[in-house]
Formats: structure tokens, C-alpha cells, sequence
């Protein structure tokens, strides 16, 4: 499989594809194409029909967006439990990836990705998505009591870990549970090993 991600520190959409293959051991090859250049858009139309990435090929096979890459991910690997097993906390859990994938525009736009960078900013605007993160976070933990979202690590985990990243960016923190959540997901190797290559970038 080949996994076609834009730069690992800005990318958080590439992120999550990333996170997830690595973290849950599946093999691929791998090429970063850096966003902001004059050859962006062509780079990228080369294997993308929608002009975005993440995209994953996988032999006649193409699939582009995140939350879709997981989904093939998880159909072709079963055995790996991406997702919780339980049916009420799959639901869940896809749930909360589908409202990651579509929200938090206000958060988006004021803080984007970028891992390198340490800055204060005004994010009074983005205080509702803020938030709604941090009940996301603390109602999961609560539900299901465990280091991570759904009890065991899962694709839910792997779509937030940007948002702990982004938090870490901006010096937000947030509330009990949802910190102490944000500061593991930090340390989770897959976690730190992205940290680390994004350090090194280009």
C-alpha cells in the first residue's frame, strides 16, 4: 500500500491516516508532498481525484479522505479491532470521527496544524468548539473508563490525537480528564514519533 500524505507537520487530515497505519502496525510506503508550494496542486493531482490528501492506494484500489481510509483499513484488517468491538460503541465512536471530520471550523480557521510551532492566541472565538471537544472527551472517558476514548486504543483516538497536538500549540488546557487525556495522547509512541519527523521536516 502506498500512503500519499502532505507535510507531516501542517497536514492534520494526513495526520490522522498516518497515526492510524502506524500505530496499528500496517505496512505501507509512504509520500509526503510539502503543502504552499508552486507544485502543490499538481503533486497532488497526481494521485488524488479530489485535489486533497490523505489518499491511499492499495493495488487497483484508491481511497482519499481520512475517515474513509480508516473505514477500508478496518474492513481489510479486521483483526486489528480498529474500531471498539461493540456495536452501541462502534456507533459511538464513528459518531465522534464523523463530528471531528465536519465541525470545528472556528477552531480550524483561528489554529491551524502546525506541530513545530509554540504560540498564545486569542481562541475566545473557538471557545464553543473548545468545549465541545472537552465534553466529548470526558463523557467517553467516563463511559468507558479506560487510558483512551473507547477503553483500547481505536481510529476515535487517532482522528483527536491532532486536536491534543493543536492544544498543545496553542497552550490551551482544558479541564481534569480531558488534560489528562491530551497530555497521554502526547506521549502515545505513534504520537511521539510523528512529533518527532514533523521536527525534521522541510
Amino acid at each position: 500500500m502506498l500512503l500519499i500524505l502532505g507535510s507531516k507537520n501542517y497536514s492534520t487530515w494526513s495526520m490522522r491516516a498516518w497515526i492510524a497505519m502506524e500505530s496499528f502496525n500496517i505496512p505501507r510506503d509512504e509520500i509526503v508532498i510539502p503543502l504552499d508550494t508552486p507544485e502543490t496542486k499538481i503533486s497532488i493531482a497526481n494521485y488524488s481525484p479530489s485535489g486533497c490528501v490523505p489518499v491511499l492506494i492499495d493495488d487497483t484500489v484508491k481511497v482519499w479522505d481520512s475517515l474513509s481510509i480508516c473505514e477500508y483499513l478496518a474492513e481489510k484488517f479486521p483483526e486489528k479491532q480498529m474500531w471498539p468491538a461493540d456495536r452501541k460503541s462502534r456507533a459511538e465512536a464513528r459518531s465522534i470521527c464523523a463530528e471531528m471530520h465536519s465541525s470545528f471550523q472556528e477552531l480550524r480557521t483561528i489554529a491551524p496544524g502546525n506541530i513545530r510551532l509554540r504560540k498564545k492566541i486569542d481562541l475566545s472565538k473557538a471557545k464553543k468548539d473548545i468545549a465541545r471537544v472537552e465534553s466529548i472527551w470526558i463523557e467517553c472517558l467516563a463511559a468507558y473508563r479506560g487510558d483512551y476514548l473507547f477503553g483500547n486504543w481505536s481510529i476515535a483516538d487517532c482522528f483527536f490525537a491532532p486536536l491534543a497536538l493543536r492544544f498543545q500549540t496553542y497552550d490551551v488546557h482544558l479541564k481534569g480528564a480531558a488534560q489528562i487525556y491530551a497530555e497521554r495522547i502526547l506521549k502515545h509512541p505513534t504520537v511521539t514519533k510523528l512529533q518527532k519527523q514533523a521536527s525534521v521536516e522541510a
